[in-house]
């Protein structure tokens, strides 16, 4: 049961990365954190290091935020009774299905329509970029919030497993932007040809989230397991 939980935290973080709120805007970002331009990219190795090395440092800062989360929550919660717990999966279950709703679109939940960051106006370093991917973990986006809430919903409902799941969350969203960050030319022109299709991304990933609110609120999420295909995948 642990292990899906973590599974699906990992997945979450690739589909926050996925978010058309996130996706389009990245490559122009991690060229914005280095100082560099599409032509500096173009035309040298030293470019391209520059930028691996500040998406390295501002999946750092991210990853630094979500962990102490993690640890927090653990920390805080993990020894509650059994009923605790049972109830805290019950309200879980709720903002969940609540999260999955706004998404399809078919209520309004305005704090997430909002975005809020920590602003930093430095000029662009490593020690920004870190700072940058710090205000990144601190900051609800409109895309963000809804599959982020969720795995901190897990979380809280799990606590004893708080930290591996923001930690999972974490590796699901920041390996991407490694990736993005190693290849910046090509996954520029991968996330072009794509953008038509993230329009409908929100509506799969809404669907998602209802079933797994569902589950969660049942305390049945470990029918998920059940697929044998699903289990593969998830607990491979």
């Amino acid at each position: 049961m642990a292990d899906l939980t973590i599974g699906i935290a990992f997945i979450a973080g690739i589909i926050s990365f996925l978010s058309p709120c996130v996706l389009p805007l990245v490559p122009a970002f991690l060229s914005y954190l280095a100082g560099t331009s599409a032509q500096d990219i173009k035309e040298g190795k030293a470019a391209r290091m520059k930028i691996f090395v500040n998406s390295l440092l501002f999946v750092l800062g991210f990853s630094v935020v979500f962990s102490i989360l993690g640890v927090l929550l653990n920390s805080v919660l993990a020894n509650v009774a059994y009923d605790t717990r049972v109830w805290l999966g019950r309200i879980g279950g709720v903002i969940i299905i609540l999260f999955a709703l706004y998404l399809l679109k078919l209520i309004r939940l305005p704090f997430l329509e909002r975005e809020h960051k920590l602003q930093v106006r430095w000029k662009a370093s490593y020690f920004t970029s870190f700072l940058f991917g710090a205000a990144f973990a601190a900051g609800w986006t409109p895309c963000v919030g809804a599959v982020l809430g969720s795995v901190l919903t897990l979380a809280i409902a799990n606590p004893a497993q708080a930290f591996p799941l923001l930690f999972s969350y974490t590796l699901g969203l920041g390996l991407p932007f490694l990736a993005v960050g190693i290849f910046t030319s090509q996954a520029t022109n991968l996330i072009g040809k794509a953008g038509k299709w993230l329009v409908y991304f929100n509506y799969v990933v809404g669907v998602l989230l209802l079933i797994l609110g569902i589950l969660v609120f049942t305390n049945k999420l470990s029918l998920i397991a059940n697929f044998a295909f699903l289990n593969e995948f998830l607990l491979r």
